[in-house]
């Protein structure tokens, strides 16, 4: 769940051309974590909503983890931060149904029509 965290700090830092708060894989507590999504559940909408349809297509120059130099639009850094945090909340369902465990319920569409997210 911190790497999740960072790397949502990671891209929005990158947007903004800052330097981002945590590395990449940060050792977090339960109440570290806590404290950092409430942090970005704010920062991100902020930033979305003043979002121009023409920002969406600003191309945002940064250096990856393995120093190499990369370009990509906004709308494209956008979209990978939602697909790697789908991705790596899957592998965690994934490995606590594999020690016994049962996930939190993550169906999307039905928490929309039971109204179960905001």
């Amino acid at each position: 769940m911190g790497h999740i965290l960072a790397t949502e700090y990671l891209w929005f830092s990158r947007i903004l051309s800052e330097k981002s708060p945590l590395p990449v894989w940060p050792e977090l507590t339960l109440a570290d974590c806590d404290r950092h999504a409430e942090a970005l559940a704010k920062i991100w909408p902020e930033y979305l909503s003043g979002l121009s349809e023409g920002a969406l297509v600003q191309r945002i120059p940064y250096v990856n983890s393995k120093g190499e130099h990369w370009v990509n639009t906004v709308d494209d850094i956008l979209m990978h931060v939602v697909m790697h945090s789908a991705y790596h909340r899957g592998q965690i369902a994934s490995n606590m149904r594999d020690t016994g465990h049962i996930p939190a319920y993550t169906d999307f569409i039905h928490g929309m029509r039971q109204k179960l997210v905001e």
